[in-house]
């Protein structure tokens, strides 16, 4: 390529989901709901978890952490998006967009990294139930939330090191509605090899197939377990438990794989939106909806929360369990 048409890169220019004039309010308004909803539904969560000590459990103690994890994911790209509404605004610097793509992917790591955890406690729980509480215990707990927050932080370092060394761009734009790691490299006027190497390595690797292994190894047991639950309402019952953490966990391997598993150079950009939206905005809503609304536990404390706050007097200030 020609050195007139490469460029040193100080900012970029996101283009967003359209650049039809027309669709931005109808969008505006749509992520807007999504982000309220998704923000209203993990928060509501995170709040019954520490307000309610009957949800002080292994179970909803991981549940706390993924609703936060969604939260923070949730802002990291969708905020752009009303931004970019409320201003006009299309740049970002260079550094607040490799930020963007650092903290993005790190929650992304750090939720899978989660779903496994939450797999193992399902495991414990149905496999070996009279154990439950001697193998999850709460400094196991502490130990295994702390490793994922931190290995998920980790894990994107070599992304960043390596968009870092890029020097210089074939074009500002950026054809997404936020800073997205393979849409930027895409724009790359050097060779993007190495990079599409450490993505599938990694990627593929450590990050998708260790943690796809461990939560299958997890189901195997799990499924063997409940079809020797003699009881039809027990094996209802424990397919119940489980099915809701399975669902999440096949539809975000599936919009990841497709948006990051596969080579940089295919051009389907609309689709891409389409699917970073749905992750983005759509999957985030289900841990409430899914995870924690239709179960009994959850309803029980939202009652007792609210029960208690409508006959608290004004002039207590202080938060029973």
């Amino acid at each position: 390529m020609e050195k007139s048409n490469e460029t040193t890169m100080i900012y970029f220019i996101i283009t967003g989901i359209s650049e039809s004039p027309l669709l931005q309010a109808p969008i505006f308004l749509l992520v807007l709901l999504l982000y309220l909803v998704t923000l209203g539904g993990n928060m509501i969560i995170v709040l019954l978890v520490c307000l309610d000590h009957h949800l002080h459990t292994p179970m909803y103690y991981f549940l706390c952490h993924l609703s936060a994890l969604d939260v923070c994911c949730s802002t990291v790209t969708l905020h752009r998006i009303l931004f970019t509404f409320v201003t006009s605004e299309r740049t970002i610097s260079y550094s607040t967009c490799i930020a963007h793509m650092y903290f993005f992917g790190s929650f992304i790591c750090d939720e899978l990294l989660f779903l496994t955890a939450m797999s193992y406690d399902r495991y414990v729980a149905i496999c070996n139930p009279l154990r439950y509480t001697q193998v999850i215990n709460w400094t196991v707990c502490f130990l295994l939330s702390i490793f994922c927050w931190i290995l998920g932080f980790l894990e994107t370092i070599p992304f960043i090191v390596l968009l870092s060394s890029v020097t210089c761009y074939k074009s500002k734009i950026i054809n997404h509605f936020f800073c997205d790691t393979v849409q930027v490299f895409k724009l790359s006027c050097s060779d993007t090899s190495i990079f599409e190497i450490v993505l599938i390595t990694e990627g593929l690797v450590l990050l998708c197939l260790l943690p796809f292994i461990l939560k299958c190894t997890s189901y195997v047991f799990i499924i063997g377990t409940i079809m020797k639950i003699r009881s039809r309402v027990g094996r209802r019952k424990a397919f119940y438990t489980c099915s809701s953490h399975l669902t999440v966990v096949i539809l975000l391997y599936a919009t990841l794989s497709y948006q990051y598993l596969r080579p940089v150079s295919t051009d389907d950009l609309d689709y891409s939106k389409l699917f970073s939206l749905f992750n983005t905005a759509a999957l985030p809503i289900l841990n409430p909806l899914i995870y924690s609304f239709r179960n009994k536990d959850v309803k029980s404390a939202f009652k007792r929360q609210v029960k208690y706050f409508n006959h608290l007097p004004l002039d207590r200030v202080h938060v029973r369990d």
